[in-house]
């Protein structure tokens, strides 16, 4: 048995005919012929039903074949393996990112990655910040888009960027004519925060500490779109992430108030298993955000 008698009789049970298993193959149709009978006699079973209209596939080569393409799926991925210890930069990378961040970053990124880094797929899985750290212990993703600080026993984390944030209001609110506010004045209003399971959430609450405080009046969303919403229907104001902010996101229903100086901000990081082998991508993953203009954003050199 052999991996081209495997791959012929894959390519023979999609086809469901030799002559174009054959051509798919590259072979002649006898080579295919002759291969395939020698792994159905080495097997001691026949794989297919032949017919001068038909090819079908026996009850107990439907069962082989299954387990044929998944063995031929393994080889290729010892292959990649292989071509990944040459080039990191060959082979797909599974790329986690918090909910706050992923809208706003991962539609403009894709582009410049795959410039830099055209034989390295992207899947994307968006989440919160606890869920990236178990994926990334679990090995579920490779690298993940996080705000820092990400501290997680076995991870590693490199700066990516900050990024400043600003206070949305309904366009009829007193302070929609205002140009800047201080952050101690959100806790005069109703604020509209994502749940406690975000992390932007934490840091919009140690930006002004008394919204926990007695009397404060809090409203929760799960996301930043559905709290853009709730203030463009006047139920509140809230502090989004400038990304969120560009001029593609804006309505008529909103204004944007910038904080006065020192404007509050976060830290944007890649977070990565300890020896991580393929550094290569981080390189790859840090130019290519390099390369997006987005508001309210200063690169980390």
């Amino acid at each position: 048995m052999n991996i081209n008698e495997l791959r012929f009789s894959v390519a023979v049970a999609q086809e469901r005919n030799f002559r174009k298993a054959a051509e798919k193959c590259f072979v002649s149709q006898p080579a295919l012929s002759t291969a395939i009978q020698k792994l159905e006699e080495e097997l001691g079973v026949k794989l297919f039903e032949r017919s001068k209209s038909q090819v079908t596939l026996t009850a107990i080569g439907i069962t082989i074949i299954a387990q044929a393409v998944t063995i031929l799926e393994e080889i290729d991925k010892l292959k990649l393996l292989s071509k990944q210890s040459q080039d990191p930069l060959v082979g797909q990378v599974k790329l986690g990112v918090i909910y706050t961040i992923g809208p706003y970053l991962i539609p403009d990124l894709i582009s410049p990655l795959h410039q830099l880094a055209p034989l390295m797929p992207i899947s994307v899985e968006e989440n919160t910040t606890d869920k990236m750290a178990d994926w990334l212990k679990q090995g579920s993703i490779d690298v993940a888009i996080v705000a820092l600080p990400f501290d997680m026993p076995g991870i590693d984390t490199i700066p990516l960027y900050q990024e400043t944030f600003d206070v949305i209001v309904p366009k009829n609110h007193p302070w929609a004519q205002r140009t800047h506010i201080d952050p101690v004045e959100l806790a005069q209003e109703k604020v509209l925060l994502l749940s406690s399971i975000h992390c932007f959430s934490a840091k919009i609450l140690k930006l002004c500490p008394d919204l926990t405080g007695h009397g404060a009046h809090i409203q929760q969303g799960n996301s930043l779109e559905t709290i853009r919403n709730m203030v463009a229907s006047g139920l509140g104001i809230s502090v989004l992430p400038s990304s969120a902010n560009r001029e593609l996101y804006q309505t008529d229903l909103i204004r944007i108030v910038q904080f006065n100086a020192p404007v509050p901000n976060r830290e944007v990081g890649l977070a990565f298993r300890k020896g991580y082998p393929r550094e290569a991508v981080l390189e790859v993953i840090k130019q290519a955000v390099k390369q997006l203009t987005l508001p309210g954003i200063s690169f980390t050199s």
